[in-house]
């Protein structure tokens, strides 16, 4: 489990970055100047705290979010019961698998929780097919039914 950041370990100007990063970047050559001309910062400084906030773990991931169904793919949560002795090189195993958007670990029975994002809906299933032959353990799927678009939004 991630240890919580010191207070200190984020500057008001990170928290601004945060915040606002979080509404989007416009499609233009410079898509960091709003934002950094909003902070007194350079665009390279953007840059810059981003890495460095993704580096110490303020921030999982910094990037768009495609809808791969609206492309013809497909999203599919998907959940594992692994031993505690295996946790690890299992979790190893699944990241390591392009189709794999992310993957969190819970305190359950089913204590591994990953997403798989694929280019063609029928591959859901070989995908997870390629995990259970790899791991040996079973892999369960569990598809949208509808989708809810809640915004979420988390002040830093």
């Amino acid at each position: 489990m991630r240890a919580a950041l010191p207070p200190e370990a984020l500057d008001a100007t990170d928290r601004l970055l945060i915040n606002r990063l979080q509404d989007g970047l416009p499609l233009t050559h410079a898509p960091f100047a709003p934002v950094a001309q909003e902070a007194g910062i350079s665009e390279a400084e953007v840059v810059d705290r981003i890495t460095h906030m993704r580096e110490i773990g303020a921030i999982t991931r910094f990037g768009p979010f495609l809808d791969a169904e609206a492309m013809g793919g497909a999203f599919c949560l998907c959940a594992m019961a692994v031993p505690a002795d295996r946790f690890e090189s299992v979790m190893t195993s699944v990241n390591a698998m392009p189709e794999v958007a992310h993957n969190y670990e819970r305190q359950h029975k089913l204590n591994m929780w990953f997403v798989l994002a694929c280019e063609k809906p029928d591959q859901i299933a070989e995908a997870a097919a390629r995990i259970e032959g790899e791991t040996g353990l079973k892999v369960l799927l569990f598809p949208k039914r509808h989708e809810f678009f809640i915004g979420f939004r988390v002040e830093a």
